[in-house]
């Protein structure tokens, strides 16, 4: 995958090891902002969000001095900065416009406006703050525990989650919650959580064809390794893997066979309303 084409995004906040951006603050520095965010009614995550993004710009390029593992938040800021490029265009051809979320790299745990949450619950998105969640330990664990290698598998669980952003601007996850409320039940095999699910797979397709398009920057495997990657992940893996039984009525994501089967239909068509695995009768 030919990454290094694509325009790096600014709204990458690196909070790996208590730190953001290129800079630091202190545990008095972060207490001062939390305390002040009370104070003010506000949100301190959002505005720690606003000083990581201006420190961010400050940090030094791969090869200029920067801090290890700057090859990876370039790669991420790369992938990211393709679909705001992707979703603002898709956005602007609707009349709508498209708001960028950030995404936050961390290490061992993270506090979101959802909660607090560790490392393992792998990468998610939070809907309260809109922002991406994403410890950079997952791809390792991707590679070794799911055997789903590659920089586009990589890249495909990032625009999975920016997928969750674009439901969330459309009233999707909105529609989902309130169904959750009402008591309906949601989980399982047919449920609003799978098709949410499947749905965020779907507009991660959309996005690869669109950026695939402009930047001609996938190479001779790089497909299948998203694809591959979508069909480790299924809940019928997953839990055969764990519990060595398949439960449809405990599903939240989908089949292996479904995630892969709506990722490829999002890639091949590039159209945002064949995603509606609200409506579709074969998932």
């Amino acid at each position: 995958m030919r990454w290094k084409r694509a325009r790096r995004s600014d709204n990458v906040v690196d909070a790996r090891g208590g730190r953001i951006g290129g800079g630091k603050l202190s545990l008095g520095g972060i207490a001062a902002i939390v305390v002040i965010g009370l104070l003010m009614g506000k949100d301190p995550l959002q505005i720690l969000g606003q000083i990581g993004g201006e420190l961010v710009q400050q940090q030094p390029a791969p090869g200029g001095g920067g801090q290890p593992g700057d090859e990876a938040s370039e790669f991420v800021r790369a992938v990211l900065g393709d679909t705001e490029d992707t979703w603002h265009a898709l956005f602007q051809a609707e009349g709508r416009q498209y708001a960028e979320p950030s995404l936050v790299l961390f290490s061992g745990s993270v506090r979101s406006a959802c909660g607090s949450a560790s490392a393992a619950v792998g990468p998610f998105y939070c809907p309260g703050d809109r922002q991406v969640y994403l410890d950079l330990e997952f791809f390792r664990e991707l590679e070794r525990r799911f055997a789903a290698a590659g920089d586009f598998a990589q890249a495909y669980v990032i625009a999975h989650e920016v997928g969750h952003h674009v439901q969330t601007l459309l009233g999707v996850s909105a529609r989902v919650d309130a169904a959750r409320q009402r008591g309906e039940p949601v989980a399982g095999a047919e449920g609003l959580l799978v098709r949410q699910e499947l749905q965020a797979d779907c507009l991660a397709g959309v996005w690869a064809h669109h950026a695939q398009r402009r930047l001609d920057w996938l190479e001779p495997g790089d497909l299948e390794e998203a694809l591959n990657a979508a069909n480790a992940i299924g809940d019928d893996r997953l839990q055969h893997q764990s519990q060595g039984q398949v439960v449809p009525d405990a599903f939240t994501h989908g089949t292996s066979a479904q995630r892969v089967r709506w990722f490829k239909l999002g890639f091949d068509a590039g159209e945002p309303g064949r995603c509606d695995t609200f409506r579709s009768a074969r998932l």
